[in-house]
């Protein structure tokens, strides 16, 4: 009888226990030029996506662009995220537009999200975050 008590409270605090949190690390790619910084930006919330610079939860990276670029975002707690970048080439903090709203600076996403008219759908970008490091993948990308 002990056994199983034992072994039940074993369990349940098997089940209590947190989820760890792991890494999530992007080699970002086709960068015109290594001006500026690039800024990254990952979330769980569909309604801030892609700006999710006003949420505190969200995780936030800014590095100097370089030819080539690995962005590591640590202690990420399982669940599902999507990811914005910006190549912000003069550094003013904002995604830079020409006539009407084209972008002139890069973009880029996770899963690749399609940019048709507007910036992707969280549900286009969201992909599932578990333990362990996950590398991904995001190509910049240029409309001008």
């Amino acid at each position: 009888m002990k056994a199983a008590a034992a072994a039940a409270l074993a369990s349940l605090t098997l089940a209590a226990a947190p989820a760890s949190a792991g890494d999530v690390v992007i080699t970002v790619t086709d960068l015109r030029n290594t001006k500026g910084v690039v800024r990254a930006c990952m979330t769980m919330r569909a309604d801030i996506f892609p700006k999710c610079i006003k949420d505190p939860d969200s995780h936030r990276v800014v590095m100097p662009a370089a030819e080539t670029m690995e962005i590591r975002f640590s202690g990420v707690k399982p669940g599902q995220y999507a990811i914005a970048l910006l190549h912000d080439e003069n550094n003013n903090g904002k995604a830079d537009r020409a006539v009407g709203m084209m972008p002139k600076e890069g973009y880029g996403f996770s899963r690749d999200a399609p940019v048709r008219m507007a910036p992707p759908k969280f549900t286009d970008a969201v992909f599932d975050h578990g333990e362990a490091t996950q590398r991904l993948t995001i190509k910049m990308r240029y409309f001008l």
